[in-house]
């Protein structure tokens, strides 16, 4: 019993071990790519070597968070796409660039994002973008650069349409020029519902949080190409408005109505 005792208690320190090497090898990789990347440059090939950190490193903050994620509905496009959803959580674009990371998904962000120590360096060579949306012509040149990225094939690309957060989860006003991306790439939109990421901050270190992700919709090219920007801003909010109430929310403010 006692020997058994013994190799059972081995085998943990071994596998803790490993577990504390892997940990301390990704921090060091973080570490010296962000030392190698310029945070000013942009960057228009995805670095497999960064999407593997990244992929890597989100992995491990996904599962120190406590997340349980879940993802259903339809599947995604083998092709490139943009991909739009709601945006309540600062985790909203992890667990969806980490769920569907054989897509290579990159963000477009606002400029502060991209400046985070070492994180922003290494997203940027995954060719995630930043937007200033208080300058008209700077986030028409993001949306020519997002266009760009997909026809290069060189990644699908991730959008919010409200712009920034929603601080209490009800859907906030769209800005439709983002939809002007897959219709210059020409590639279907992909409508994602996202629920939970809210609660992650409140549960951490005390209790799992499930976050569940839900592909709506698929809408097609063709369909893209011949709607116009605000009827795509409609048909998504609806979309999402819909599924929030499955998910037993109310997606508006009550008193406002839709946004």
């Amino acid at each position: 019993m006692g020997e058994t005792l013994l190799k059972v208690l081995k085998i943990a320190l071994c596998v803790a071990g490993g577990v504390v090497a892997y940990v301390l090898l990704l921090v060091i990789l973080g570490f010296l790519s962000g030392l190698l990347t310029g945070w000013k440059k942009e960057y228009f090939k995805d670095s497999k070597i960064y999407r593997f950190i990244l992929n890597s490193m989100t992995g491990l903050v996904i599962f120190l968070a406590g997340i349980r994620l879940k993802a259903e509905g339809q599947e995604l496009p083998e092709g490139r796409f943009v991909i739009v959803g709601n945006h309540r959580s600062n985790w909203d674009p992890i667990v969806t660039w980490f769920k569907f990371r054989k897509h290579n998904i990159s963000y477009i962000s606002k400029p502060s994002n991209l400046k985070v120590p070492f994180y922003g360096r290494i997203v940027r060579r995954c060719c995630f973008l930043s937007i200033d949306r208080q300058n008209p012509r700077s986030s028409l040149k993001t949306i020519d650069k997002a266009a760009d990225l997909i026809k290069s094939d060189a990644v699908s690309i991730g959008v919010y349409p409200e712009g920034t957060r929603s601080k209490t989860c009800k859907l906030l006003r769209f800005h439709n020029g983002v939809f002007k991306i897959a219709q210059k790439a020409n590639v279907p939109v992909v409508v994602v519902c996202v629920t939970g990421t809210e609660k992650v901050h409140k549960n951490y270190l005390r209790r799992h949080t499930d976050v569940k992700i839900r592909v709506l919709d698929v809408i097609p090219a063709d369909k893209v190409a011949n709607m116009s920007t605000s009827e795509l801003g409609e048909e998504v909010k609806n979309k999402i408005a819909e599924a929030l109430i499955e998910e037993g929310e109310q997606p508006f403010d009550e008193e406002k109505g839709a946004a």
